[in-house]
């Protein structure tokens, strides 16, 4: 008897495990490129997790399909031009261009430059297809209809905060940037004496004049936001929820913000109850490799491979970088799997394997992988640490030398500037990293470090989006200092009234002790009369 009843509470208690799981309703707005490659993990998570998941997507977009198994999806049109492939590559041409001459601090600001210029113009460019969506009545209608749970999103735009706050839904962010800068400078307090400006590959111990270079670069970043950037916004919010809505304050209101970073990679920093940190979350163990690649990293013997890749949107690099990279490759007893789409270099040795594709965390994970030469992107790099393989880096543009600042700082990693390598520095700076133990034995510490948590990021980064579903919201963990203006929030104002208590006082005091000096001199005149 008892045995026939075994399967039956099984199957009850099966039933009503599966009943208790909540199914919820998620809006996401991504960022197409790289980004959206970390969403799409996130939605394809949820989305196994019996959640619906409906993705607003640009019909320019590249990278964010309009039909998957893992989502349903609303496309917008472009409006005018869109941030699309062709616009991304011509500004990486563009900055790969005045960069080609070799480094130097002009060639830096001639970038700085061209970034800021691209500023206002892809804030206009999301301002016009947002404009577009809420100008649709009955779209706008039946996402209130459909009782979505939340909006995901990514806050280098500024859609995702928007579309919550006209829907009045809780926000969670999957984030590192944001519209202006790092995505901790929007919430957390970040003195500038020990927490470095991004993009300008500072460290955490600044001298003094590395001091001035961050509170300069601060300053400069905000003078973008607030002249070039705000106003626009500031226009738009006005036309559709009033003067009293800002557009920054919408983002700083999120409940969650998912970073993908973490403290082994990033440099100790003060932070919010708010942050859930999942760096790293899109690492998995490596799979067996395709049996023709597999045969030629066993062929590579007790010397093993170098794996270099550039990430998916630099196609090629300019012609003399190339060869005279390839040329150094040729040199190595190791063999290398080099991922470039360009014209192949006349200097490609046999050992070098040329492909246009390569599974980068599946090589990262054999075990005959000794480095990684790569441009410094935030996947790569958070691959490597969870492979334990230490970087040669050469970065290209945007967060990457950063990115590698930060791996030079831990010891995991030599940069040297792509531009201006030829084949007998590059021939050099590989062997270092190499031979020289000491970059190994800092990326495998930084690996164990890595793994060594309680719960894996990912779990953890769907646990707070299910929290937030769960909980309409996590308002107890967001703190409404962002609405404070500037001078009560660094108590500007108290300290200021304080001066003025003191100043009187001390004012009171020395008009009471010259009052009393007085008074006693006349006393002591009129008695000498």
């Amino acid at each position: 008897m008892k045995s026939q009843m075994l399967p039956t509470i099984f199957i009850m208690t099966l039933a009503l495990s599966v009943c208790g799981v909540y199914s919820g309703k998620v809006l996401v707005f991504p960022i197409d490129g790289s980004h959206w490659i970390n969403m799409n993990i996130l939605i394809k998570e949820l989305y196994s997790r019996g959640h619906t998941v409906t993705v607003f997507r640009s019909s320019g977009s590249w990278y964010i399909k309009e039909s998957s198994p893992h989502y349903n999806s609303i496309t917008v049109e472009d409006v005018a031009g869109g941030f699309d492939e062709d616009f991304l590559k011509m500004l990486i041409s563009r900055i790969i261009q005045i960069q080609a001459d070799g480094k130097s601090s002009w060639k830096r600001l001639q970038v700085e430059w061209e970034l800021m210029k691209l500023g206002p113009v892809m804030t206009q460019m999301e301002i016009n297809v947002l404009a577009k969506l809420l100008d649709d009545h009955k779209l706008m209608q039946s996402l209130r209809d459909a009782k979505y749970d939340l909006v995901l999103a990514d806050p280098v735009g500024a859609s995702g905060g928007i579309i919550a706050h006209y829907l009045n839904l809780p926000l969670v962010f999957n984030v590192r940037w944001t519209v202006h800068s790092e995505g901790h400078f929007a919430i957390a307090p970040s003195p500038m004496s020990y927490v470095p400006m991004p993009m300008f590959e500072l460290a955490d111990k600044m001298s003094f004049l590395e001091r001035v270079s961050n509170v300069f670069f601060f300053a400069f970043y905000e003078f973008q936001a607030q002249f070039l950037i705000r106003p626009l916004w500031a226009t738009f919010t006005n036309k559709y929820f009033g003067p009293d809505v800002d557009y920054f304050q919408l983002i700083q209101g999120a409940d969650i913000w998912l970073m993908r970073v973490d403290f082994v990679f990033e440099f100790p920093r003060p932070t919010m109850p708010n942050v859930v940190y999942m760096g790293g979350f899109q690492c998995k163990p490596a799979k067996p490799l395709p049996q023709d690649l597999e045969d030629f990293v066993q062929s590579s013997g007790e010397h093993g491979v170098v794996i270099m890749s550039l990430g998916t949107l630099v196609s090629e690099l300019p012609r003399r970088v190339v060869e005279e990279m390839a040329a150094a490759f040729a040199q190595l007893p190791q063999k290398v799997i080099m991922r470039y789409t360009g014209e192949k270099p006349s200097t490609l040795g046999n050992n070098t394997l040329l492909v246009e594709w390569l599974p980068q965390n599946d090589l990262l994970g054999h075990s005959k992988t000794r480095a990684f030469v790569a441009h410094g992107g935030t996947n790569g790099v958070q691959e490597a640490i969870y492979h334990g393989v230490p970087i040669l880096g050469v970065p290209l543009m945007f967060d990457q030398p950063d990115n590698l600042s930060r791996m030079r700082a831990k010891g995991a990693a030599k940069v040297m500037d792509i531009f201006s390598v030829n084949r007998d520095t590059f021939l050099q700076a590989l062997q270092e990293v190499l031979h020289e133990p000491f970059y190994r034995e800092n990326m495998q510490r930084l690996s164990r470090l890595h793994r060594d948590q309680p719960m894996q990021p990912l779990d953890r980064a769907l646990f707070w989006i299910e929290f937030v579903m769960r909980n309409k919201g996590a308002a107890h963990l967001r703190t409404e200092s962002y609405k404070m203006p500037w001078y009560s929030y660094h108590s500007v104002d108290v300290i200021l009234f304080l001066l003025a208590v003191l100043a009187t006082f001390m004012a009171s005091f020395v008009f009471g002790i010259k009052f009393l000096c007085t008074k006693v001199c006349c006393k002591h005149k009129s008695k000498l009369e």
